[in-house]
């Protein structure tokens, strides 16, 4: 059985699916690939399309009656956060436009709870658009400050912005767990067996990743949006690790944390005891 999978083009996603797309995972199940922002994949799973997809995890609470997390394939880590970008350093945000990629993203809810903490008076508009359109308009001056994610981290500076914060330094300080970025996951309709497989699957293409990096290099620069090479390659080291090969305790205690303070702020609904638990 062919199996629909939607994941961004971003180089962590395809070094991580390289060898499973392209039939080099013993035993796993072949992957009709589709390819598409994040922001995209979260309305897909909010309509129940597709077998498998990588999602953000704020959008879980939504999903999860029909998906299931799987325990592997997505983007947890340590000093890989999103950063609220301006034109000029130490501006108070207080009032004032900031654009975001999405509402229902991890970054989102990181930038609203450090907010809730760094900005007593409250942010002003929140502005949603792609997310490569961010660091132009915060430099056009179209917006106050943007909050960027993915290759920003490394790019911003080109257009003469400034880091104002890092909002996985603040999480990583004020709970010591690392930053829930994107999930794997799967609909709970394919039954416990194929579930099983899948997150085998997962788990088997990131170790072939990791063995011989240079076998994914052509697919991961092929979609990479005409990154620099060097660039990707930093990409990859910062968001496929041992969370993405397994999510362990303290990658279950990130996410749960997250979803839980964000639900506590009104952000996203609460989640059951057991929402986050594996077949």
């Amino acid at each position: 059985m062919t199996l629909q999978i939607a994941y961004s083009p971003c180089p962590n996603d395809t070094f991580v699916f390289d060898a499973w797309a392209h039939g080099r995972v013993p035993g796993a199940p072949p992957l009709d690939v589709t390819f598409a922002d994040i922001d995209i994949t979260n309305g897909m799973a909010e309509r129940g399309e597709y077998d498998v997809l990588k999602v953000s995890y704020a959008v879980l609470p939504w999903v999860l009656d029909d998906y299931t997390l799987l325990p592997c394939g997505g983007a947890l880590g340590r000093g890989c956060g999103p950063l609220v970008l301006t034109r000029e350093p130490g501006v108070d945000l207080k009032g004032r436009t900031v654009a975001v990629p999405s509402e229902r993203s991890t970054a989102y809810l990181l930038f609203r709870l450090w907010a809730a903490d760094a900005v007593p008076g409250g942010i002003g508009e929140v502005v949603v658009m792609p997310f490569h359109e961010i660091m132009p308009a915060v430099r056009d001056g179209k917006v106050d400050a943007g909050l960027v994610i993915h290759e920003a981290r490394f790019t911003y500076q080109q257009y003469g912005l400034h880091s104002l914060a890092d909002m996985g330094e603040h999480w990583e300080t004020t709970t010591g767990l690392p930053i829930p970025l994107g999930a794997i996951i799967a609909k709970r309709s394919l039954g416990t067996e194929t579930l099983r497989l899948l997150a085998e699957s997962a788990r088997t293409s990131v170790r072939m990743a990791w063995d011989d990096p240079e076998v994914s290099r052509p697919y991961v620069l092929a979609h990479a949006q005409e990154m620099d090479p060097a660039v990707a390659d930093q990409h990859i080291g910062l968001y496929v690790n041992e969370f993405t090969h397994d999510l362990g305790v303290d990658g279950y205690a990130a996410v749960r944390g997250l979803l839980t303070r964000a639900a506590a702020e009104g952000l996203v609904p609460p989640l059951g005891p057991d929402a986050l638990s594996f077949v």
